[in-house]
This record gives C-alpha cells, sequence and structure tokens, in this order.
C-alpha cells in the first residue's frame, strides 16, 4: 500500500489507535530539514510561522522535547499537503486564514509581527474559553457547516477556536508518535513479550503510556 493511502486510512483528528510506519517516515524525513531553511508548502508563509508559534505554545520544550525540536510543524504542513482530503485541506486552510484574521483583530498586527507572548494569549484565548464561550464557537461552526440552514455570517473567532483545536489535536498525536518521544519518553520496549496480567508498575513502563 502506498505512503499516501496508508496515511489516508490513519485519518485526522485525536482518535489514533495504531501508527503505520509510513508516518514515522513523514515524521523523520520533517525531522531532518533544518528549521531555519523551511518552507511550507501547504500554507503560506505567515500562516507557517504563526503554526509554528502556536505548537511552540502546546507543546514547549521542557525536560522532553518540544514542538520545534521534532519539526512538528513541518509535519503537520506536509500532511496536510500530501494525505489530508479535500474537505480537510480547505477546512484546515480557511482555519489558518480565520486565525489570521482574528489575530490581527486581538493584537492589531500581522502574523509575522507577532510576538511569542501575543500566540500565548491567542491559544489561552480560544483553547481556554470558558465552556459558555466554546459551545457559542462551536454553534457557529456548525451554522457554518451546516448545507440545509441559512448562510452564515463568516466568524474569524470561531474558526480560530476550530484551528488551534484541529492543531492541538495532531500536534500531540505526531508528539506521542515521533521517534524521539517514543524511544526516550514514552514506556519503549522493542521487542513486546507475553501479557502478564498483574506486573508491577515499576516492571511496566513505571505507569507511562507503552510506545508503539
Amino acid at each position: 500500500m502506498k505512503r499516501r493511502q496508508v496515511l489516508k486510512n490513519i485519518g485526522l483528528g485525536a482518535g489514533y489507535v495504531a501508527v503505520a510506519p509510513a508516518v514515522f517516515n513523514l515524521l523523520q524525513s520533517c525531522k531532518s530539514e533544518p528549521k531555519n531553511e523551511w518552507q511550507p508548502v501547504f500554507l503560506n508563509v505567515a500562516n507557517g510561522f504563526a503554526l509554528t508559534q502556536v505548537l511552540d505554545v502546546i507543546l514547549p520544550k521542557s525536560d522532553t522535547p518540544g514542538a520545534s525540536e521534532l519539526n512538528i510543524a513541518q509535519f503537520i504542513d506536509s500532511y496536510m499537503d500530501e494525505v489530508a482530503g479535500d474537505k480537510q485541506k480547505e477546512e484546515f486552510k480557511s482555519g489558518a486564514n480565520a486565525f489570521a484574521l482574528s489575530f490581527k483583530e486581538n493584537f492589531d498586527k500581522e502574523l509575522s509581527d507577532g510576538e511569542a507572548e501575543d500566540f500565548e494569549k491567542a491559544v489561552a484565548k480560544y483553547l481556554g474559553a470558558d465552556k459558555e464561550t466554546r459551545d457559542a464557537y462551536v454553534k457557529r461552526i456548525s451554522e457554518t457547516q451546516d448545507p440545509d440552514a441559512p448562510k452564515a455570517d463568516f466568524d474569524a473567532h470561531a474558526g480560530s477556536f476550530a484551528y488551534l483545536n484541529a492543531v492541538r489535536d495532531l500536534g500531540i498525536w505526531a508528539w506521542k508518535n515521533s521517534e524521539a518521544v517514543g524511544e526516550n519518553v514514552l514506556w519503549y520496549d522493542p521487542i513486546p513479550g507475553a501479557y502478564i496480567g498483574c506486573l508491577p508498575e515499576s516492571e511496566a513502563g513505571g505507569g507511562k503510556v507503552m510506545s508503539l
């Protein structure tokens, strides 16, 4: 099966169960690309810059690798370009543009002029919104996607909320399935043995999730 079809079978979202070797190949190819020389192929340059900044907020470097260290922005851009279906491409690009519009409204500056603290505030505003606000965003999104409903006005804030949720879901999935995290952060056993139901936690990865 070709890499494109393998990745399409996995789908875009947070509900991944198994990971095909082709995904690791794509992650590894992105990791080897120099950060300073990266040019997005799916997003425009400004949206690619913003994607990198947002992922650094969601997955910062600490005692574990961060998003930039693993080139997760490059992976997402390549994933959308090579793998996603037309509807996914349209929604992701529309979300990125919505985020650019809301960023301009919130901070009175273009994405390319944004600083790290601006992106931290933007992520907090949408992903950290209270339940009432989140529900309102979801309602606005559903109104724009329902073909039988009256055409709703474009809402850059609801679009930003949807976009950041998609970036977070795919970013965390890519982070967990990267080679560096799989082998050095999660519980890694290259040759898993037989099922043992009463294994002490100390002998079962110390409570860590097992890397696939």
